[in-house]
């Protein structure tokens, strides 16, 4: 490859197959959570290859400006390549070379830029490739799957496409089912709420531990999916299994703590958190599960009796708000956590600081529709429980309610609108708007007749609302077709 200009560069640095051409954006990401994730995985997750974890490391790196850093764990990818695939250096090489090339081009470097660009050039030769810069191989696909996983729920299901391209060369390969079941698992706990329809991930996670029984990572999700389809002895099982082989994993550990909560072991699942956190202190994953624990014991004391302890109720908040602060100070972008955090303070009547975190979160951007509505839902709590405003609390269920994703978070919103509307309408409140959102309610759950009256109700009190003639129109059209 001849001298070229740096735009003539980037034209073929665009063709390349690697992490600065997958549109993996750092606005999407908390970088030194990322950066902390892939460390803790080369160092304890044993049986993935470092090699793509080393590249996204590098990749990471370069969007912090470190790219000498970037080149370092680059150098590492190209040890692990040498060390364990040295009859394949130019297939595991490719994404490395490319991710080389664009450092050295963002560093102005054009010389060893082309040098890299020339490497990939020649490999993809050597493969037979149709393509001068690129070539379509199973373990490229798995490496963008593994990078678009750890890039958050907006990417999930681009990697899952990613892995079933690379499942169709390689049906059988371990690493390319245990991406493909981890990223259904991630789609189903974030979208579906424990679908066992035909997305399930229980089979492909069955299916990969039949392939690799020693990832006991994999082994984790299959007993947490067993438990949520209330195969709890059998997801026991699994766990104790996984326990057996890798007593000391970070991972393991954290999701067998989730499993012994949701069972209801609230303190056998914090020693596996404590025991977690002294392997990887700074986890802010273990700080949220940690915090949530302790709310269970909050809530369950409550529950228990009319009249819990105060002293105790007041120290299960503070280790909450304790635990849940670690979490947003480490993972500015976890919204879950600061919500969590805030429906904290309100249980500790700190409203202020309660209001003050539910803004935070109204302020983030690029929140996805489920996002927008678990965070609806929880501040119309605060407000209905706490607050005692139950305008505000209507507002903002009917938000949620009104952000059109069928979602678990979407229902929460109907059923605690509903429950709120009908108790206000039974006190006497039966104006327009509380009508109107009761016609909404049905409407969407289908029930036709019930929604006219509400809305012709509506109606009486506001002939001239546009919303509630326009609702109207609809559901008497679908009648009439």
């Amino acid at each position: 490859m001849s001298n070229i200009s740096k735009n003539s560069l980037k034209t073929v640095l665009l063709q390349l197959e690697c992490h600065f051409t997958w549109t993996l954006l750092k606005d999407d990401v908390d970088l030194d959570n990322l950066e902390e994730t892939i460390c803790d995985q080369i160092e304890f997750l044993v049986t993935k290859s470092k090699i793509s974890n080393y590249n996204l490391l590098a990749y990471v790196k370069h969007m912090k400006g470190n790219s000498e850093e970037a080149l370092e764990s680059l150098q590492k990818a190209e040890g692990e390549v040498q060390t364990n695939h040295a009859d394949e250096v130019d297939r595991k090489s490719l994404v490395t070379w490319g991710n080389y090339a664009w450092v050295y081009y963002h560093m102005n470097k054009l010389q060893e830029a082309q040098s890299y660009i020339g490497k990939v050039e020649s490999s993809c030769k050597k493969l037979s490739s149709a393509s001068r810069y690129k070539i379509q191989l199973p373990e490229i696909y798995c490496e963008q799957g593994w990078a678009l996983l750890k890039f958050g729920i907006k990417y999930y299901e681009r990697a899952k496409k990613c892995f079933e391209k690379a499942l169709e060369e390689e049906p059988n390969n371990p690493e390319f089912n245990s991406g493909y079941a981890i990223t259904i698992y991630r789609l189903e706990d974030f979208l579906t709420k424990g679908s066992s329809g035909e997305d399930s991930s229980l089979e492909p996670l069955r299916r990969a531990v039949g392939l690799n029984p020693n990832d006991t990572f994999v082994m984790a999700l299959l007993a947490l999916k067993l438990q949520d389809m209330e195969q709890v002895e059998e997801g026991e099982k699994y766990i104790k299994e996984a326990l057996q082989k890798t007593p000391d994993l970070p991972y393991l550990l954290r999701y067998a703590a989730k499993f012994y909560r949701k069972k209801g072991l609230v303190e056998k699942s914090l020693g596996f958190l404590k025991k977690a956190l002294e392997l990887t202190p700074a986890s802010g994953f273990l700080h949220h599960q940690i915090g949530l624990c302790y709310r269970t014991q909050l809530y369950k004391m409550k529950k228990a009796t009319k009249y819990p302890p105060r002293e105790q109720m007041e120290e299960l908040i503070r280790f909450s708000i304790f635990h849940f602060k670690m979490v947003v100070e480490q993972k500015s972008k976890f919204m879950y956590a600061y919500i969590d955090l805030a429906s904290m303070y309100a249980e500790g009547n700190q409203y202020q600081e309660a209001e003050d975190t539910f803004q935070k979160v109204f302020k983030m951007e690029r929140l996805t529709c489920d996002e927008k509505q678990q965070l609806h839902y929880r501040y119309g709590r605060f407000q209905e429980y706490h607050k005692k405003s139950e305008s505000e609390a209507i507002n903002h269920y009917t938000k949620g309610l009104k952000i059109e994703k069928n979602s678990h978070e979407r229902n929460l919103c109907k059923d605690a609108l509903k429950k709120l509307i009908e108790r206000r309408i039974q006190r006497g409140s039966a104006d327009a708007k509380n009508l109107g959102i009761l016609g909404l309610i049905h409407q969407l759950n289908g029930e036709k007749p019930q929604a006219i009256e509400c809305y012709e109700k509506a109606l009486a009190l506001e002939p001239d609302n546009e919303e509630y003639l326009s609702a109207l129109c609809e559901i008497r059209l679908s009648i009439e077709i």
